[in-house]
């Protein structure tokens, strides 16, 4: 098993190893939760004067709007789809990939 960077990657390598045993996955996170996100976020607060729950409330309004979760993805919610790929649970799954971004893309390709 491979998890690779890019979906077209993954369904690429799965097909060039087809009936193997080989198989490819790949997970896309984002935006996460991490120590620089909250010294960011935390950073914000203190400059705007208002609570880190308000800043993640504006940044999820104003800036990644496109997110049904509307808020920033845990490292557990990240590392639990790496889990389930790295499982005989995925068995089944090859040449796809996964996001965990919460809901802040819309479709596979966006156009501005």
């Amino acid at each position: 098993m491979m998890l690779c960077p890019g979906s077209a990657m993954a369904r690429g390598i799965a097909e060039s190893v087809a009936g193997t045993g080989v198989m490819a996955k790949q997970y896309s996170a984002g935006p996460p939760e991490s120590e620089g996100v909250s010294g960011f976020v935390e950073a914000m607060a203190r400059q705007e004067n208002e609570s880190k729950a308000e800043i993640e409330k504006d940044f999820f309004k104003n800036v990644r709007s496109s997110s049904l979760l509307k808020r920033f993805a845990t490292a557990d919610e990240v590392a639990a789809i790496a889990t389930y790929l790295a499982s005989e649970l995925s068995s089944a799954t090859n040449g796809a990939a996964l996001r965990v971004d919460g809901g802040v893309v819309k479709a596979i390709l966006q156009i501005k």
